[in-house]
């Protein structure tokens, strides 16, 4: 994991004095609102509905133990007791004071954390697969190319007035895109070409939002060393073209739509032929250096546990479905990735307490060599946990609400705060989340109908990605009240797709049976081995829309 030098420090202790004198300033009335919203956006700082907000950077998803410590200290000291874990797998406070940010920023930084490009017209927090560095069919670690892209577009100048935010996520595994690349302004695949060369599939002109885009491909193979090159030219051509004149038109898929991928990626490549070669094109050497911050920890030799994992699954049946559901296979033999689901209901998805926040640093500790990672699915990752103590990791963490067995069924929600908290939303998310998980509460149904995305978003802007749930729920207003419109056949991996819109939209009493009918839909129709993507795809809209519209 990267471990921030003397000059990292120094920069962020600057833009901590930076932002304290501009926060005092401005509640001095020495700077107006209009002045001071660049400024507090630049810092990760929002106003919403109740309080300001501020989200909190975590590059590529990824915490140590003493910074979850001290999150808990700052949620507990400067906020209300919990945190929102983000799909940019970043951390929300939703109540801090506008006068004791400052204050927050200066504790943050004491740990090597920031808030810097969280918001704005900037490029944000670069993200990848949660399973990076211990997943068997990955082509190679992708976050080293993660923190080489972090630091090039953190404070880049020519890039921090975009016409709208940026998004970069980069994926690794050939079997599946757990960083959903193909709906950010840019995303990477890494890949091999024909002599076994590393590098890139770039795509580009992907997002959500009011106009929902899957990025098309623009460069088949990107080699290694020319990534920043590259990605300095897209970004350009970007900040060259993109619109300016209306926020609503001004993300860079409309850009590539505009002129084609095809023209889009003409105008990157006479772009990029004047810059590929300058001093900001990698070396070898580069690379190995940012290599070298993401070693591996000390594995010890292990066999796999098989046996003895048999014989307690098979004694308790409870652990049976965890290990199933939240544990996945680990590049290295006896050790297990497993996944603490942040999805019990009642709770709010990807909300976490300040106890429970102090809870996963132990854990990570005892478990884990000190390590986490958030996911944008708003779960957290415990990426190295030896088999031999699965069964004792399960014990621990049930009692405190992490060991609910429901990932990536249709209870492992996806939800955006909405109108309980983001001033920009047109309905509440977090009830329909919940009254979804409480329809649906037996997990024996939930594995029988298999993998199901189901994303909430409060509004257009689309932080609970909905246009990619396999069922997708966006709040709406009618005329003043809270409503909520359903799209079907969405996806985020390799498949990405946008769900299409089912019809007109719903009160929120009826949703748990709005779901409930769609499933009922896919029940009947679904032959064996088909997924509820699967039978949608082959079935079509119509059947879902005849049973839910009847």
């Amino acid at each position: 994991m990267y471990v921030y030098d003397e000059h990292d420090k120094q920069i962020a202790a600057e833009r901590v004095a930076q932002f304290r004198d501009q926060t005092e300033r401005a509640l001095a009335g020495e700077l107006s609102e209009e002045e001071f919203l660049p400024l507090r956006l630049q810092n990760g700082l929002y106003v919403q509905r109740h309080a300001p907000m501020l989200r909190i950077c975590v590059p590529y998803g990824m915490l140590r133990s003493e910074q979850l410590r001290r999150l808990a200290r700052i949620t507990r000291d400067y906020d209300r007791g919990y945190a929102h874990v983000t799909t940019r797998t970043n951390i929300q406070l939703n109540w801090p004071k506008l006068e004791e940010v400052p204050d927050i920023l200066a504790e943050l930084a004491e740990v090597e954390m920031h808030s810097n490009q969280t918001s704005g017209n900037c490029i944000r927090n670069t993200t990848t697969d949660q399973f990076s560095g211990v997943q068997a069919d990955e082509i190679a670690d992708p976050r080293p190319y993660c923190e080489i892209i972090r630091q090039w577009s953190t404070f880049h100048p020519e890039f921090a007035f975009l016409p709208r935010k940026f998004k970069i996520a980069v994926n690794a595994s050939e079997k599946t895109d757990r960083a959903a690349i193909q709906i950010h302004d840019i995303g990477l695949q890494l890949v091999r070409n024909e002599q076994g060369e590393l590098g890139f599939r770039v795509h580009a002109g992907g997002g959500l939002g009011r106009t929902p885009m899957v990025g098309p491909v623009i460069r088949e193979f990107l080699p290694e060393l020319d990534l920043l090159t590259y990605l300095e030219a897209i970004v350009r051509v970007y900040n060259r073209y993109g619109r300016r004149d209306n926020k609503f038109k001004a993300r860079i898929k409309i850009l590539v739509k505009a002129l084609t991928p095809a023209g889009f990626a003409e105008k990157v490549e006479a772009e990029w032929a004047q810059i590929k070669d300058s001093p900001t094109r990698l070396t070898p050497d580069a690379i190995t250096k940012f290599q070298g911050y993401f070693t591996e920890p000390d594995y010890q030799t292990l066999e796999n546990a098989s046996d003895l994992l048999g014989k307690q699954r098979f004694e308790n049946r409870e652990f049976d479905k965890w290990l199933t559901h939240n544990v996945d296979e680990h590049k290295k033999p006896g050790y297990a990735i497993v996944t603490l689901t942040l999805k019990k209901t009642g709770t709010p998805p990807g909300d976490v307490t300040d106890a429970q926040l102090e809870d996963i640093a132990d854990l990570a500790d005892e478990y884990s060599f000190g390590e986490v990672r958030a996911t944008h699915e708003q779960n957290i990752v415990l990426a190295d946990v030896r088999q031999d103590r699965l069964f004792e990791l399960w014990q621990r963490i049930t009692p405190m609400g992490f060991a609910t067995a429901n990932l990536h069924t249709l209870n492992d929600i996806i939800c955006c705060p909405g109108g309980d908290f983001c001033a920009l939303a047109n309905a509440k998310s977090i009830p329909i989340a919940e009254a979804i998980q409480r329809r649906f509460d037996n997990l024996d149904f939930l594995y029988d109908l298999g993998p199901i995305d189901l994303n909430i978003s409060g509004c257009m802007n689309a932080c609970g990605h909905h246009h990619v749930g396999n069922i997708g729920i966006l709040g709406v207003d009618k005329k003043g009240e809270e409503f909520y419109q359903i799209s079907l056949g969405g996806a985020s991996h390799h498949d990405a797709a946008i769900g299409k819109i089912l019809g007109p939209s719903f009160a929120r009493e009826e949703m748990p049976d709005v779901v409930a009918k769609i499933i009922d839909v896919f029940v009947e129709k679904r032959t064996e081995e088909e997924t509820f993507l699967d039978t949608y795809r082959r079935v079509g809209l119509d059947p879902f829309k005849e049973r839910v519209y009847a």
